[in-house]
């Protein structure tokens, strides 16, 4: 299983600011490794991230995006929500992690 991911959620005025910073090596197939051999895709497929159980954010990434990719995005909450984010790569892992908004 991958590293945890960093959330860090702080709501101003009505409006929370995400943060989060994913741990994952995102090979995008085109590298080749020591013996020349193309290094297979990796990466991050899908990210879906819930405030209380609703959605408030999803997205696709593909294998241009960079390792340890970080993500920042707002919606409107409020200090307490309970945060989820999970991703999804293209081989089949699955990481949650969560934090509740300051």
């Amino acid at each position: 299983m991958a590293d945890p991911m960093r959330v860090r959620a702080a709501e101003n005025g009505g409006t929370v600011d995400v943060k989060i910073l994913m741990k994952h090596d995102m090979e995008s197939g085109q590298r080749k490794d020591a013996a020349g051999k193309t290094i297979p895709q990796w990466f991050i497929s899908t990210i879906n991230v819930t405030a209380n159980g609703k959605k408030v954010f999803s997205g696709e990434f593909g294998p241009a995006v960079s390792k340890d990719p970080f993500l920042n995005f707002k919606y409107k909450g409020a200090k307490g929500d309970k945060i989820a984010v999970t991703w999804n790569d293209n081989k089949g892992d699955k990481r949650t992690d969560e934090a509740t908004v300051s």
